[in-house]
């Protein structure tokens, strides 16, 4: 067995899940401190689009691997298991962190002359040329403990919080250091998506993802905040599958 058949199992999560039944497949991109089952779309997608959730080092089944600091260094790895599977016309679907790594990586295929995805949905996250506001990552880890423990952490044990602190510093780290130098915008459609109710990420902000794509240009809010997708999957996969006939 191939390191890479080992290997990419590990990163996309449902790979094969719809073998004979697909002819589309969505690459999903969960956001810092989340793993591959996150979001639960692939119930709502027909059998014809296959669902590959990335599995970042450092979490669930990956969680003894050491967690990755940057965006290039995810990119690395990803991008070219992702070209060895672009046999069926695919997408990416990126929420806040994921919507920085799905973009980073559609950069990266284009750049290495890979198969690119026919549409980028990028959620939750501002342009990257506009400014973070409030960057964490370098926080005491009181501080970010008490931060976190308000937002993504919320509700959890105190221990609990404890153990996931690393994983989420690093998440953090990925985010907040990514500083992208293209200069030439992607020929992929956008469609760029965002919580009515998230006081983080302004619509704006969203809006500016414009600059970054020569194709089709959406903007779509759904009711919600910055983790909007969660209890919003069925519309979500919905507004993404309505697009899947496009993809070629």
């Amino acid at each position: 067995m191939s390191t890479d058949t080992v290997t990419a199992p590990l990163w996309l999560r449902g790979l094969g899940s719809r073998e004979g039944t697909a002819n589309r497949r969505l690459f999903v991109f969960p956001h810092a401190g989340a793993g591959a089952s996150s979001y639960r779309l692939t119930g709502h997608f027909p059998d014809s689009v296959e669902v590959c959730s990335v599995q970042l080092p450092g979490r669930e089944n990956r969680f003894a691997e050491p967690c990755l600091l940057s965006v290039d260094a995810v990119v690395d790895e990803l991008a070219p298991l992702i070209a060895e599977r672009s046999e069926l016309p695919f997408a990416f679907f990126g929420h806040s962190m994921g919507a920085q790594l799905a973009f980073a990586v559609a950069h990266r295929l284009r750049e290495t002359g890979a198969r690119l995805p026919a549409r980028l949905f990028l959620s939750a996250m501002r342009a990257p040329q506009v400014p973070d506001r409030d960057q964490v990552h370098a926080l005491p880890d009181a501080d970010l403990l008490e931060r976190l423990g308000r937002a993504e952490l919320a509700g959890l044990d105190p221990e609990l919080q404890e153990l996931l602190l690393p994983m989420m510093r690093a998440d953090l780290t990925v985010s907040e250091t990514y500083e992208p130098s293209y200069e030439v915008p992607l020929p992929c459609p956008f469609t760029v998506l965002g919580g009515s109710e998230d006081e983080t990420v302004r619509a704006a902000e969203l809006a500016a993802w414009r600059d970054h794509t020569t194709g089709a240009f959406d903007l779509r809010m759904f009711p919600g905040d910055h983790l909007y997708v969660r209890g919003t999957e069925g519309r979500l996969a919905e507004s993404i599958a309505h697009t899947a006939p496009a993809w070629s």
